[in-house]
């Protein structure tokens, strides 16, 4: 049996948020969890990191589309499917402000999560992108 990682899930949950937030959705992380049928708790602490996660996304969406608009050559954010840019942002977010999330993680992740939500190249455009903002934004 696969082990669940409540983190991932958590990340998940918070990338969910982001993506609702764009069309005017103001879940909460139980009630995305509860729409996911992920068949998955998270606690509290786990539910507070998707928390923190979609606040921090939210507090720094203006400066995470810069972000997205510098390394998406020949993109604009209105061009970039909704789901890859709640990717980024959270991507990005982690990459400059959460310093429990290992720069490789946070990369890792979000490919992940735009192979499962995403556009069929969805993950190697969020790969591309985020390679490059890391190499110039990683924190040493």
């Amino acid at each position: 049996m696969e082990k669940i990682d409540k983190r991932s899930i958590a990340r998940e949950v918070a990338m969910k948020m982001v993506f609702s937030q764009m069309f005017g959705g103001e879940d909460t992380p139980e009630a995305v969890l509860e729409k996911s049928e992920l068949g998955v708790e998270l606690n509290e602490g786990e539910l507070a990191v998707a928390k923190d996660i979609f606040d921090g996304v939210e507090e720094h969406i203006p400066e995470l589309d810069e972000f997205v608009a510098e390394y998406s050559k020949d993109w604009t954010i209105d061009r970039i499917g909704r789901v890859d840019l709640s990717v980024l942002r959270v991507a990005m977010y982690e990459i400059l402000y959460r310093e429990d999330v290992p720069v490789s993680v946070a990369i890792d992740e979000a490919v992940e999560l735009a192979k499962r939500f995403g556009g069929e190249r969805s993950y190697s455009f969020v790969n591309g992108i985020l390679g490059s903002f890391a190499k110039a934004h990683s924190r040493s």
